[in-house]
């Protein structure tokens, strides 16, 4: 397997579409939140570069769960070893491509994970905690636990952390607990490495044009349909601060300002959580953004040894 990891607006996705043109691959999401239906722009899902010299190139996990449900680490995992067994066994290539560093380091390394049951009186006793104080109670679950799972990242709102304590107690509490046999993924990792200024200047733009292609009529529409204001919360990011602005939290100035350092401040730790990968392991060869693309297939195919397979 190909992995392709990188922050948000590095260009991944277009470099994992062209990719697998060349090798006959096909492609894996590796993203915590394309997986849900009718959350498109928010997202990024960029369904147009997956077409590539006018043939799609298939992708796997990208719309499985309705949105207002709770996707998790353990479900990926399972979707994520169907999809793989799946392509390598009519014979193509898989491509894992995704920002989501939890996600792809759990399926890299076998993470043995256990299904975490919903806990009704833990869940009560953290309702009216502020997200600072839930987050200082996770840090100690986690260094109890040895654990590198659910960093800010993954829980920028109250909601996010409380279900980030609820696994790591469950964790504390049963070490014995039956576990998901998921085996390590061998895979060559690429990293789209972007300079922070382009890679600030391209969020701007790429939520300018978010913005004028309707998300804030796609988020209107999601709560239309009677899902809850806070199941669209949860997700963080473009669907927390929007929905705000919907439901008139926040004005638009107010929403975007907030949203753009929001995102910002995400890109950074993404980055952040792919330099733990390197400590904890796991070699990432990384390429410069602002190559040409066919000079980044090229570095590509040269580091994994792979000759350039073309349907010409």
């Amino acid at each position: 397997m190909i992995t392709i990891l990188g922050p948000t607006a590095s260009g991944k996705t277009a470099l994992a579409a062209a990719l697998a043109a060349r090798v006959d691959g096909e492609v894996i999401s590796g993203d915590s939140r394309q997986v849900y239906r009718r959350m498109d722009i928010g997202t990024g899902k960029d369904l147009d570069d997956y077409v590539v010299d006018g043939r799609r190139i298939a992708c796997h996990l990208v719309d499985i769960a309705e949105p207002g449900t709770r996707y998790n680490l353990f479900r990926y995992q399972q979707d994520f070893r169907r999809a793989y067994e799946d392509i390598v066994g009519r014979g193509r290539r898989p491509i894992l491509c995704g920002g989501t560093g939890l996600y792809i380091e759990a399926v890299l390394k076998g993470y043995r994970l256990a299904e975490v049951p919903e806990d009704k009186a833990l869940r009560e006793r953290l309702e009216g905690k502020t997200l600072d104080e839930l987050t200082v109670m996770l840090e100690e679950l986690k260094r109890r636990n040895g654990s590198t799972m659910h960093n800010t990242t993954d829980v920028d709102t109250a909601k996010r952390a409380i279900r980030a304590i609820e696994i790591e107690t469950y964790v504390e509490e049963h070490p014995d607990a039956g576990h998901a046999d998921m085996p390590p993924t061998d895979s060559i990792i690429i990293g789209v490495d972007i300079d922070r200024e382009e890679r600030r200047r391209r969020i701007t733009d790429r939520l300018h044009r978010r913005l004028e292609e309707g998300m804030v009529e796609e988020v209107a529409g999601l709560l239309d349909s009677g899902i809850k204001a806070d199941d669209l919360i949860y997700y963080g990011l473009e669907y927390k601060y929007v929905t705000e602005y919907v439901i008139g939290r926040l004005n638009r100035d107010e929403m975007f300002r907030q949203l753009e350092i929001a995102i910002h401040q995400f890109a950074k730790r993404q980055m952040t959580w792919f330099r733990g990968m390197e400590r904890r392991g796991l070699t990432i060869h990384w390429v410069d953004a602002m190559q040409p693309m066919d000079r980044k297939i090229k570095e590509i195919l040269r580091l994994t040894g792979t000759p350039g397979i073309t349907n010409d």
